[in-house]
């Protein structure tokens, strides 16, 4: 059974390893799975439940609200609380709702059931998050978000695949949920074996609502805080903003076929899983700030490209799906960082400022999708547009970030800092 992280000198003594790493992205592995899996099922959930497309989607909103709210609350909840009881009680219950969704005898106690999933589901992925910033500062934390984020980049690449083939066989429908029920209690035992109590409790916030509120407003307030967190929702904006307009890309403007297009979608998503995996390296060479700045800049060049390329009337698949390329290579270089560089500032309640970077990402891709739609079906005009403005955005929130204060030291040590001696002592070991 784990044990508590409770300071440096146990840290040094026993390091956590590299299963503690894999545990974590487990943790931000199962939300995007239980996302995207059971979207080749909905025709079929459609006719079982007696409902039309409308219908089944509600499940997906159920589930993204539900996401939302829970990494809202469950944040500061792990900083009152330790780390170790969200993610087991939000596991636990996330494996038992999933597992009645298979069961589900009609359309609104699924909506109810996806909405329990989602809010519980929320807690390894926002607390997971949490725990990193317990852990690790600097680019020692940028590198273990750029693993996180890589190996959670290959939840959307598998998923429908994955979902597609146990749809398509005898389980139908109900079987994607048995399976997802399944990776939800393989979590539940991952981080109860593996996951410590990386949050002592002299670290803890006390209080109830007031002390979560003045929680929110400790992060809100910090400058640079803000501008990650930006620059970090406005590149979510980017990606569903690509996300909402690639079938129509790729299909209807491109040519390709219903095949050919998931190749090419699914070849995206490797190469910001790819470059997030780089991103890892790197930051042992570079600051992550720099990183993050030039993963917008190549971002912004690679959008604008394309979008100067489709007015001209010159877009083609070659340029189109080689500047798509270079726009996920930059992207692959922003989750992680901005991540780490966020949270990191806000040590003293980083469950609350992780709880605050999803729901922000999912209000804008809220918003970017549907704009992207009302352009039409036939053009690339709305998508590159949606994805240039987004990354100009999300460079324009970085820049909040130059004057901000610097990092108190009672915060932990600076990322600047990272590699002197009083640094090295005073921030918990990496895994391993």
């Amino acid at each position: 059974m784990s044990t508590p992280l409770t300071g440096p000198a146990h840290r040094q003594a026993h390091e956590p390893t590299a299963l503690l790493t894999a545990t974590l992205a487990l943790l931000s592995f199962v939300l995007p799975l239980a996302t995207d899996m059971y979207l080749p099922a909905f025709p079929k959930m459609a006719d079982d439940l007696g409902t039309d497309a409308s219908g089944v989607q509600l499940t997906l909103t159920a589930f993204l609200f539900g996401t939302a709210l829970g990494q809202l609350l469950l944040g500061p909840l792990s900083d009152r609380y330790g780390r170790r009881r969200p993610i087991l009680l939000g596991a636990a219950v996330c494996t038992l709702a999933t597992a009645l969704c298979a069961v589900a005898p009609d359309l609104p106690v699924l909506i109810l059931l996806r909405f329990v999933t989602g809010f519980t589901g929320a807690a390894g992925l926002v607390v997971g998050r949490a725990v990193v910033s317990d852990v690790a500062t600097g680019t020692v934390a940028a590198r273990l978000f750029g693993v996180l984020m890589a190996l959670g980049g290959i939840a959307p690449i598998v998923a429908p695949l994955a979902g597609g083939a146990v749809a398509g066989d005898a389980g139908g429908w109900r079987g994607v949920f048995w399976v997802l029920a399944g990776v939800s209690a393989l979590m539940f035992l991952a981080a109860l074996f593996f996951v410590p109590e990386s949050l002592p409790e002299q670290r803890r916030r006390p209080g109830g609502a007031r002390a979560t509120v003045d929680a929110l407003r400790c992060v809100l307030t910090d400058r640079a805080y803000v501008g990650y967190t930006l620059a970090f929702a406005f590149a979510c904006g980017a990606l569903f903003s690509y996300i909402a307009g690639s079938a129509f890309l790729l299909q209807n403007v491109l040519g390709f076929s219903v095949g050919q297009a998931s190749v090419a979608f699914c070849l995206g998503a490797l190469t910001a899983t790819l470059s997030s995996a780089a991103s890892t390296k790197l930051v042992d060479r570079y600051p992550p700030r720099l990183l993050l700045r030039v993963g917008l800049t190549v971002m912004l060049a690679a959008t604008t490209a394309a979008l100067l390329i489709t007015l001209a009337g010159r877009l083609d698949r070659v340029p189109a799906l080689g500047l798509i390329g270079i726009a996920f290579l930059g992207l692959g270089q922003v989750f992680g960082t901005a991540t780490a560089l966020a949270i990191e500032r806000v040590p003293h309640a980083a469950g609350t400022g992780s709880a605050l970077l999803g729901p922000l990402q999912g209000v804008l891709g809220g918003v970017a999708s549907p704009l992207i739609g009302l352009g039409g079906d036939d053009t690339a005009v709305p998508l590159f547009t949606g994805m240039a403005l987004c990354s100009l955005a999300a460079l324009l929130a970085l820049a909040l970030t130059r004057r901000a204060a610097p990092l108190e030291r009672s915060a932990g040590p600076a990322a600047d800092d990272m590699d002197s001696p009083a640094a090295a002592a005073a921030r918990p070991a990496p895994f391993t």
